[in-house]
């Protein structure tokens, strides 16, 4: 009796089935192989190599959970120390541009010259008169060489070698003639002194003259020398009026006789007759 004709559908199923298995690679069949095998001793030699595999797999999985901390805490402490190189770097790049700054600040301020001041002798005259004015004992020292300009740091009150010392000068110049419009350097016991000093008594000028006595005084030889190298007056008494010499006794009386001298006194900034309203009201 004949077998049975398999039916369409199994006949499809298994020409899959054998369409499938010839696309298995050949390592596959040899695992497969391997999975089943045919004597006691390759099944032994078999259950040994996957538990070698295991252990094996066990290791480096372990030695990597071990060796990861490490690894990062290496990378963090690279990443950390590169961070702190740079920031360092830019620290001292500051630190170069700061002292750079300086350096040339330094240098250039090293570099600008300090020119002493030095006084014409219209300015040398006025700083000496408001040297001499301000307060009654000042005296010129007696190490002074009267023929040579005077050293300005005795005789001014503010730093001569400042960059604003030429500004000052000026309004020390202006301040001193405003003050004092009529100055007169005088000898006590001189009487062409006396008749200049009553010329300008007879004024009544407001503000008074400025009267100092030379010959009275503990520097008068080298105040004296002073004043005729500054003036170009030979003999005291010096009137001076705005800040300029005005002469002898001799001119003096002209300027007096022609008018002149009540003008002169009239732009230095005093008014005549001045003192004498001034009495009046009271």
């Amino acid at each position: 009796m004949s077998a049975p004709a398999p039916s369409p559908l199994y006949s499809d199923k298994t020409r899959s089935a054998s369409a499938s298995s010839l696309l298995i690679t050949p390592t596959v069949t040899h695992v497969l192989a391997a999975l089943h095998p045919r004597k006691p001793k390759q099944r032994t030699t078999f259950l040994a190599l996957v538990l070698l595999l295991c252990f094996s797999t066990y290791l480096f999985i372990a030695n990597s959970a071990s060796l990861s901390p490490s690894l990062t805490m290496h990378h963090s402490e690279s990443s950390a120390d590169q961070l702190a190189l740079a920031l360092q770097t830019i620290q001292n790049a500051r630190l170069a541009e700061v002292s750079n700054k300086h350096g040339s600040a330094r240098k250039s301020h090293h570099n600008i010259k300090i020119v002493p001041l030095k006084l014409d002798l219209p300015q040398e005259l006025a700083a000496v008169t408001s040297f001499l004015a301000s307060l009654p004992q000042n005296v010129i020292p007696h190490t002074v060489d009267p023929s040579i300009p005077i050293d300005p740091q005795l005789v001014l009150d503010f730093d001569t070698r400042g960059p604003r010392a030429q500004e000052e000068v000026r309004a020390m110049v202006e301040d001193v003639w405003l003050r004092n419009p009529v100055f007169l350097y005088s000898k006590l016991y001189s009487p062409p002194s006396r008749e200049i000093k009553s010329v300008l008594s007879q004024l009544h000028l407001r503000p008074d003259p400025t009267i100092i006595d030379v010959d009275i005084r503990d520097d008068s030889e080298i105040l004296t020398a002073m004043l005729k190298r500054l003036t170009g007056v030979t003999e005291l008494p010096v009137l001076i009026i705005g800040g300029k010499p005005v002469g002898s006794l001799e001119e003096v009386k002209a300027l007096e006789k022609s008018g002149e001298l009540s003008k002169l006194v009239t732009e230095a900034g005093a008014l005549i007759n001045g003192a004498k309203k001034k009495k009046h009201r009271k």
